[in-house]
């Protein structure tokens, strides 16, 4: 028992220290050393009071709950490195290389033609990097349209073309976008008349409405034949994207297009999609090599009736189409005690004739029916009919047996001629060039936070530019997180009905441990002290007094026979001194045999045996 114990002081202890290990966050000095190693400088984020308030701002300090300090990392802007094609992070401050629209949307109304939205450089809300600025779309259930030029048009040839940038939806996102175009590189391409009708090589980026979460992969194919783009969408990501909607972190959208036609979208630089512009794309970039002729028409006779009726079937001569489905129970018999005379609802006798009924207008009165009281315990009221029961002898409507059509010719398909619009086109990654970025959107959300626009054809270059930016920002969001605790406490403050799963979760476990190391068969004092003492225990001296019951008449019958012995010993002075032995013999025998089965149902001789 003292076993037992110990076991559970000790198994409750270890769960208290592992639950406290997981609700104390990481402090300070461990989150700044993981994130960004011993280089990170970490603000202190001291406020300094004015000097003659400063006693004031100290009593309201120690007043208020210390809040947890969080490490701030001192922002540094990515630099390009590498091959690349634009970059901007804008942390400029400016948008003096951007070109906002001047242009109206076409055939739409004239107040809602404009590309009035606002856009603005500025911090991220809750931002973990202060200086760390981004562009924001300002206005909700507005047209916006903002575009800039690349440093060099971008070539579709031999090497792959990689595009990043990162989106927040700072304030969730209930219907609109947040993708990019590539402009196409055209001599008429104008930017300040930038419209979602301006041509581009590829739209990629996350786009939602309602509960249709969509990662975009659109091209524009050029038609070798015609010379007309067709847009090409890429099949649907297998991956969930929901949580990238609706948790309010920066995401990294990573497109990258390889010369053999293969392709990639990454968030987060985890693949959610990944495919083949020749097999991938819908509707497919190479149209068929035929056609169904558009001429052709099925022939009269053509019979597609795969099963016709037997026309050699007739019907059977027992065959009674008349005969009906059910049929009276012959071996039905009324129940005793059936009322024929008694309907099942009579009027109702306590009803009243209400005194502004007037016949002539409402007709005689009737009083309302009731079940009748005297059906109630006989078995049934009224006539009494045999219940119904399916006739055996029914068959129905007769019709003859389906068989195979011998004249069956299949389903008509018209058919195939050669496409005069077929091309087969093996590099459809060789696109057309594009020269600018733009962001033609409209949403009913605002304060969609973009930064880090990054276009090269090196992977390495793309990656380093990836930690640099959004590498930083997912550091200090992490550092930033609130503990396990803090998020559990959370999350039961948005859903209630969590706080019972923290009960039982932790509940649960301790009364098990409990109920297993505290509870158990207990042995009674009484018991415990019959194990330490020879003494005799209740049950032994139960069986020795009926023993003794047994054992008493036979001692008075030895008795009797030892007393005729002694008289017959007076007689016999020789037999005299026989019979006394015999009698000590016998007394002795008895004593003993009373002595060993005392010993015998003795607990504590048993438990010896048995060992």
């Amino acid at each position: 028992m003292a076993q037992k114990l110990r076991l559970c002081v000790v198994a409750v202890l270890a769960l208290a220290l592992i639950s406290l290990s997981q609700a104390q966050g990481p402090t300070e000095e461990d989150l700044v050393e993981d994130i960004m190693g011993d280089e990170m400088d970490v603000e202190d984020d001291l406020d300094l009071g004015i000097a003659g308030d400063e006693e004031e701002e100290e009593a309201e300090k120690e007043a208020e709950p210390a809040a947890p300090v969080i490490p701030k990392v001192i922002y540094k802007a990515p630099e390009p490195m590498g091959e690349h094609f634009f970059a901007e992070s804008f942390d400029r401050g400016t948008l003096d290389s951007w070109v906002l629209s001047k242009a109206k949307k076409e055939d739409i109304d004239e107040d809602i033609a404009k590309y009035d939205g606002k856009w603005s450089v500025e911090d991220m809300k809750d931002s973990k990097l202060p200086g760390d600025k981004g562009l924001v779309l300002k206005s909700r259930a507005k047209h916006h349209a903002i575009s800039a030029q690349l440093l060099r048009p971008f070539i579709f040839d031999t090497k792959p073309l990689i595009l990043q940038y990162e989106v927040n939806f700072q304030t969730g996102i209930d219907c609109g976008g947040a993708y990019i175009k590539l402009l196409t590189q055209t001599p008429d391409l104008d930017l300040d008349q930038f419209v979602d009708k301006t041509p581009y090589t590829i739209m990629f980026g996350p786009d939602k409405c309602g509960e249709d979460y969509k990662l975009h992969l659109i091209i524009r194919h050029k038609n070798p034949k015609t010379g007309e783009y067709e847009e090409k969408h890429a099949k649907k990501p297998d991956a969930d994207l929901r949580t990238y909607y609706t948790d309010k972190k920066t995401h990294l959208y990573t497109l990258v297009l390889n010369p053999d036609n293969s392709f990639e979208v990454l968030v987060d630089q985890t693949v959610v999609n990944s495919g083949n512009l020749l097999t991938d794309m819908t509707p497919a970039v190479n149209p068929a090599a035929e056609i169904e002729d558009p001429e052709d028409s099925k022939p009269e006779d053509w019979d597609e009736m795969a099963k016709i009726q037997d026309p050699d079937a007739i019907k059977p001569e027992d065959w009674d189409e008349d005969a009906p489905a059910q049929i009276p129970d012959e071996a039905a018999v009324k129940p005793d005690g059936w009322l024929d005379d008694e309907p099942d609802y009579i009027s109702d006798p306590e009803a009243v004739k209400p005194e502004d009924w007037d016949e002539d207008m409402d007709g005689e009165w009737e009083a309302p029916q009731v079940p009748n009281p005297a059906c109630e315990t006989a078995p049934g009221c009224g006539a009494w009919q045999r219940p119904n029961v399916d006739n055996p002898n029914y068959k129905g409507k007769w019709k003859p047996a389906m068989i195979d059509n011998p004249n069956y010719q299949g389903v008509w398909k018209p058919r195939k001629v050669p496409n005069p619009d077929f091309f087969e086109d093996l590099h459809p990654f060789r696109m057309s060039p594009f020269s600018a970025v733009g962001l033609e959107l409209w949403s009913m959300s605002s304060d969609i936070f973009f930064d880090n626009f990054f276009i090269t054809n090196e992977r390495n270059t793309a990656d380093r530019w990836a930690t640099d930016g959004w590498g930083l920002k997912k550091a200090a969001e992490g550092a930033a997180e609130p503990g396990l605790a803090t998020q559990m406490l959370t999350a039961a403050e948005e859903r209630p009905w969590l706080w019972v799963v923290y009960v039982l979760t932790v509940a649960l476990p301790l009364i098990l441990i409990i109920v297993f190391c505290c509870t158990g068969k207990k042995k009674s004092p009484e018991a415990a002290e019959y194990k330490k003492t020879d003494e005799p225990q209740p049950d032994v001296k139960e069986e020795e007094e009926a023993v003794e019951e047994e054992v008493a008449p036979k001692e008075e019958q030895e008795s009797a026979q030892a007393a005729d012995k002694k008289s017959d010993a007076e007689d016999s002075p020789a037999e005299k001194g026989e019979g006394e032995e015999e009698a000590q013999d016998e007394n002795d025998a008895s004593a003993e045999t009373l002595e060993d089965d005392v010993l015998r149902r003795s607990p504590r001789n048993r438990r010896v045996r048995k060992d």
